[in-house]
């Protein structure tokens, strides 16, 4: 599976990329480069995916993606499988804004659907 290094090590990419996750999660709404959001939104699936498998693993799978927030992964377990449970992908929308003003990188919007 490809994916985009977006000028980080990997180490620096995972951490950013939970954390924008978990903030998707808890705020249901991020506002972030288009490049960052796209990565985002695979990763945000992954934890939706699951989430509706529901089994203990799963549940582990996620807290170890999401740095161990229990608040978080109870969030997407509990509220967003079930929003989501008739739903086979596209759980976010991305809305683009302006371009950021200091490197011209074009900001976005990224949300949960319904």
């Amino acid at each position: 599976m490809a994916y985009r290094k977006l000028g980080r090590t990997n180490k620096h990419r995972r951490a950013m990329l939970a954390n924008l996750t978990k903030e998707l999660i808890k705020n249901e709404s991020i506002k972030t480069t288009e490049t960052r959001a796209k990565e985002v939104r695979k990763c945000f699936d992954k934890m939706v995916t699951y989430a509706k498998n529901g089994s203990l693993v799963a549940r582990r799978n996620a807290l170890a993606f999401l740095h161990n927030d229990n608040e978080a992964v109870k969030k997407v377990f509990d509220e967003l499988s079930k929003r989501y449970e008739n739903r086979n992908g596209g759980y976010t929308r991305i809305l683009k804004l302006t371009e950021r003003k200091g490197d011209d990188a074009l900001m976005v919007v990224l949300e949960l659907v319904d």
